[in-house]
C-alpha cells in the first residue's frame, strides 16, 4: 500500500508545477508589491502603535522569510522568501504524506 515518493510526483506533477511556479512568483507579491502600496504587517503595526520591541525566546528557523547570510537587498530578499515557501512546502508535504500512510494502515 506504500506510495514512493517518485509516485507521487508522477502523479501530482500538474500540482507540484504549480506549487513551484506560485514560490518563484510569491516575491513580486509578497516583498515588491508590498513595498508599492507600503503593505506591513497587521501585528507589527500594531505593535509599532503600541511601543511594544520583538522579544522571544526563539526567532524561528527562517525569521521574517529571510535566510541568513543572503544581502538585504531585493535579490536576496526574494530568494530568501522562495526557500522559505520551499521549506514550508516542503513540510506540509511531508506531513500530508506520512498522515496518509497512517490513514492507508487504518
Amino acid at each position: 500500500m506504500g506510495l514512493s515518493v517518485q509516485s507521487f510526483i508522477t502523479e501530482h506533477k500538474r500540482a507540484l508545477t504549480l506549487i513551484a511556479v506560485l514560490l518563484v512568483v510569491s516575491p513580486l507579491f509578497g516583498i515588491i508589491g508590498a513595498d508599492i502600496v507600503g503593505y506591513h504587517e497587521p501585528l507589527d503595526v500594531a505593535a509599532e502603535a503600541l511601543g511594544l520591541n520583538e522579544t522571544g525566546l526563539w526567532s524561528g528557523i527562517l525569521p521574517d522569510y529571510s535566510v541568513p547570510g543572503l544581502p538585504e537587498n531585493w535579490a536576496g530578499l526574494s530568494l530568501g522568501y522562495i526557500i522559505s515557501g520551499i521549506v514550508g512546502v516542503a513540510i506540509i508535504l511531508a506531513l500530508g504524506l506520512i498522515l496518509r500512510e497512517f490513514v492507508a494502515k487504518g
